[in-house]
């Protein structure tokens, strides 16, 4: 008994340690556990913590780059703003710099000019009064030693101190002329750079090609037809070839008269929109444009005609004058050039108290041959000149026509103004179509020419190139060669460059006269 009661507390008490054994293990295994979860839970929260902050960094750097390029911006902004200020204020103080030297100029050469002509005058004065002088004291002497009449003896000191005057008068003229003429070039540049200012229009340089657009590529079949039938009467009808290609939805017309292009052209559009495209739909389309583009000609001159400000035209001048606006001269539109020399004529009439009207109408149909210079044979300006003529124009401005290239002589000052605006509205950048890399180029190479023959000084190319003045020295070319030397370099030009219109060769030869007073 004693023995199983022992057991038993041996028992309970191997149960109690084994318990509280266990116990200290699961105790260790849970903490163990909570401390790897908790290890963990760390490491997860260490690792979001790192994303969350790198997001933010990036976040804030994003920011930064927006808030740095609105900053640039602004101040881009602003800088140009306040560039463009400065540039104001800076052009504007330059100006009235200008305003005032040229102000002051002009106050100082008044100034010169009066004070020389104060000095002129006293100095004339007190000439007239020596002169009086000497001429008693002559006819005192003369009347003691000769038995001349007063009438005798008078017209013989006249003649005398006439002869010694004649150096300071021709000296006085002389420099009055330099001065005239000075004034007269000055003059001539304010009232030209005045007009070039006052009148600025748009170029737009013109192809032998027009494009039509169409709907579809499907259209290009019915434009075709069975074996080619249509394209066939629309080119006979309209004298224009009809190119059709791959371009999409697209067809070219092409032909070097721009009247018949542009007949065609409206003709082509009327039958796609139509869509009966067969010969005789072809012919009759074509009949009607032709009837309605001759009222369209003649609108476009009316309008031309007021535009500029001419009244009383022939009707036929005012249906060449609508021709003109489908006749280019190297890609300038022929009408534009036109309206473009009346206006600059009639400011320069103006400034020279000339007829406005009258200058703006010569420069109107100044160029009215080019309308059908390409029908009749001649020039254009001799051309223009026989239709003005026709139809009873004013000699003045058949003059203007048959004269602006220097083809006939100058019969009046509007001829001299329809040559200058002609070559203002011709050779200013923009007006023709010609790169300046090659306008320079030409220029160069017809210097070029001119300066290789012997006995050439120097030679300038002007007037846009359409005219070369060539040096010649005296010692090494006679004037009877001159002619033969200005043949010469008009036949290497023609043989050796590329150039548009006419090119007029001028020689200059001086001829001098020295002697000395021993």
């Amino acid at each position: 008994m004693i023995t199983m009661i022992i057991y038993i507390i041996l028992g309970v008490a191997l149960g109690l340690v084994g318990g509280w054994w266990l116990g200290e293990v699961f105790e260790k295994n849970k903490l163990k556990k909570a401390k790897d979860d908790a290890d963990k839970i760390l490491k997860e929260a260490k690792i979001k913590t790192e994303e969350i902050l790198r997001k933010a960094d990036l976040d804030g750097k994003e920011m930064l780059y927006k808030l740095r390029i609105d900053f640039d911006k602004q101040h881009a902004s602003k800088k140009e703003e306040l560039f463009q200020l400065e540039k104001r204020l800076i052009q504007r103080e330059e100006n009235l710099e200008k305003r005032l030297d040229f102000i002051e100029n002009k106050e100082q050469e008044l100034t010169s000019r009066e004070t020389n002509l104060k000095k002129l005058s006293s100095d004339l004065e007190a000439k007239n009064e020596s002169l009086k002088l000497l001429i008693e004291e002559e006819k005192e002497k003369l009347k003691r030693i000769s038995s001349l009449t007063q009438e005798e003896a008078r017209e013989l000191l006249l003649k005398r101190y006439e002869e010694e005057l004649r150096g300071d008068k021709a000296k006085m003229i002389r420099t009055m002329e330099e001065e005239v003429r000075e004034e007269a070039d000055k003059k001539a540049k304010e009232i030209i750079s005045l007009a070039i200012q006052r009148c600025a229009v748009e170029q737009a340089a013109e192809t032998t090609v027009s494009v039509v657009p169409l709907p579809n590529d499907e259209i290009k079949g019915r434009i075709i037809g069975r074996e080619g039938r249509n394209i066939r009467a629309f080119e006979m009808a309209t004298g224009v070839d009809l190119v059709i290609d791959d371009t999409p939805e697209a067809v070219n017309l092409s032909s070097f008269d721009p009247i018949r292009r542009e007949i065609a052209r409206i003709s082509l559009d009327r039958l796609v929109q139509d869509g009966r495209i067969h010969p005789a739909r072809i012919e009759e389309i074509v009949e009607k444009t032709k009837e309605e583009f001759e009222k369209q000609l003649v609108e476009e001159g009316k309008s031309c005609a007021f535009e500029v400000g001419v009244h009383n035209l022939h009707p036929e001048i005012i249906k060449l004058l609508g021709k003109l606006k489908y006749r280019t001269s190297f890609g300038q539109n022929a009408l534009q050039h036109s309206k473009e020399v009346a206006f600059i004529m009639g400011i320069l009439a103006s400034e020279l108290e000339l007829d406005s009207r009258l200058a703006k109408r010569a420069g109107l149909l100044h160029d009215i041959g080019k309308a059908i210079d390409h029908q009749v044979e001649g020039t254009h300006a001799q051309i223009g000149a026989e239709l003005l003529k026709k139809y009873g124009e004013n000699e003045v401005v058949i003059n203007a026509a048959e004269a602006h290239h220097e083809e006939k002589e100058f019969s009046s000052l509007y001829s001299l103004l329809a040559l200058v605006a002609d070559a203002i509205s011709a050779s200013r950048p923009g007006a023709r179509r010609e790169t300046l890399e090659s306008y320079i180029k030409r220029l160069k190479e017809l210097e070029g020419i001119a300066n290789s023959f012997q006995g050439v000084e120097k030679s300038y190319a002007i007037q846009a190139g359409r005219e070369i003045r060539v040096i010649i020295q005296p010692t090494k070319v006679k004037d009877e060669e001159v002619a033969l030397l200005a043949h010469e370099i008009k036949k290497k030009i023609e043989a050796e460059m590329d150039y548009p219109g006419n090119i007029k060769i001028t020689a200059i030869r001086e001829t001098r006269a020295v002697d000395y007073a021993k």
